[in-house]
Formats: C-alpha cells, structure tokens, sequence
C-alpha cells in the first residue's frame, strides 16, 4: 500500500454490549482503540467513520410518525457520542485522537473542514468522523466515500456482520455465494449489496479500493496491513 492514508467504517453495533439497545460496551470500545493505536503505530493515517445503530435505530421510532429527517438527526447524535466515546479510550490508551462533526459541541468535537482533517491527520491523530455527512437523507457509507475522497484517501474498508459481500443475505441462506474479489462493474451487473447506491456511484467514479470484513479486532489489523479477509472491490477486479 502507497498511499498509508485509510477511512474506516464502522457500525455501532461494534460498540455493544451484546445485543441490547442503547448501550456502551467500553470493553468493546478499548480493543478497537488498542487495533486502531496498533495501525497507527504502523505509519497509517487513520480516518474512522461511526454508526450509531448501538444508541439508534430508525425501527425503534418505525410506528411513532416521526418525520424521517428527524429520525436521521437522532441517528447524528448517536454517532457524535459513540465518536466521544472512542476518543476518551483513544486518549487514555495515549493515542491522540479528534473527533470533527458538522455539529460542534465546544471542548469535545471541533467543525469538520477537509483542512482541519488533513492537518490533525499529519500530526499522527486518529481522526473520528462524527455525525455521517450532516445532512438527512444520507447514510454512513456515503460518509464514508465523501470523506475519503476529501482527505485523499485511495483505500476504504467496511466492517461487517458476515464476511464480506454475497449473491444474497448469508444469514438467512446457507447457499449464498462469497465473492473474494470484484470489479465495481461486476458488482453493478450482479445487483450486489455492497454499499447504498450513492457510496457505491462515489466509490467507483473516483478509483477507491473498498474491502468488505467481517469485523473483530484482530480482522481490523488483518484487512488493513494483510489485505487477505473480506472482499475486495476496485475498478477491475484483480
């Protein structure tokens, strides 16, 4: 890898205790700052987007007639306060970290700029992307892909629940087939899930190489310094 300069993304289900809602699992959050503090040790230049699917999820207001743009920015804040919460672990682990958020909350998350990102990135800080893109309607892939591009990142990775991208759902499937490598035109062809729609178009438009991992700790390290777990999506499939 070239260029050592990385985004991440990362539900907040990774953050969980178990499968309970609305919860902080800080045993969870501390190996996933040891991964990360590893990485950087590394040389790697680290940009790490959060869900917030541990504190909210759209189906938990499904019947209440909540407007969804409401919805969406509930789902904002979680992320702000998972990014909060991996920064203090980060910090105390002695790893600088910043947290940038289109919102700003005064001594704990400054206002993201790509400037202000490419400059705590040079100095070695672990970057913490808080609240998505800012805007309703759009989901943390797409901030995933909009904030590589920003900070000039050629490689992204998706942390999942399954191992990486399938013909369909491997839950509920036990025939699902894996795809180790894809092009994204293949992926296009075969209606594959990879990310939403606009990420994906975002992704291929500007050459980024997205792998797709079954996250743990130790398949963080793996997929990034390894480059052999998951699926691997580029513009021809290699």
């Amino acid at each position: 890898m070239k260029n050592k300069r990385i985004v991440i993304k990362l539900s907040g289900e990774v953050m969980e205790q178990g499968n309970q809602e609305a919860n902080l699992d800080f045993g969870k959050i501390m190996k996933l700052a040891d991964s990360l503090k590893k990485l950087a040790k590394q040389g790697y230049q680290i940009g790490v987007v959060l869900g917030g699917g541990n504190i909210f999820r759209a189906r938990m207001v499904k019947n209440m007639e909540i407007d969804r743009e409401v919805a969406d920015h509930i789902g904002m804040a979680a992320t702000m306060i998972n990014a909060m919460a991996l920064q203090a672990v980060l910090t105390k682990m002695k790893q600088p970290a910043k947290v940038l958020s289109p919102f700003v909350i005064p001594a704990t998350m400054s206002a993201y700029s790509a400037k202000r990102a490419n400059s705590y990135l040079n100095k070695k800080h672990i970057v913490i992307f808080a609240a998505g893109t800012g805007k309703p309607y759009f989901t943390t892939d797409t901030a995933l892909v909009l904030r590589a591009y920003e900070i000039g990142a050629e490689y992204i990775y998706k942390a999942t629940n399954v191992r990486g991208v399938y013909d369909k759902n491997p839950v509920k499937y036990k025939n699902a087939k894996f795809y180790k490598k894809l092009s994204y035109s293949e992926a296009l062809e075969k209606k594959l899930k990879v990310m939403d729609a606009a990420a994906f178009a975002m992704a291929r438009e500007n050459k980024m190489d997205l792998t797709v991992f079954k996250y743990s700790p130790a398949n963080l390290i793996k997929a990034v310094t390894k480059n052999n777990i998951g699926t691997k999506v580029a513009n021809e499939s290699r």
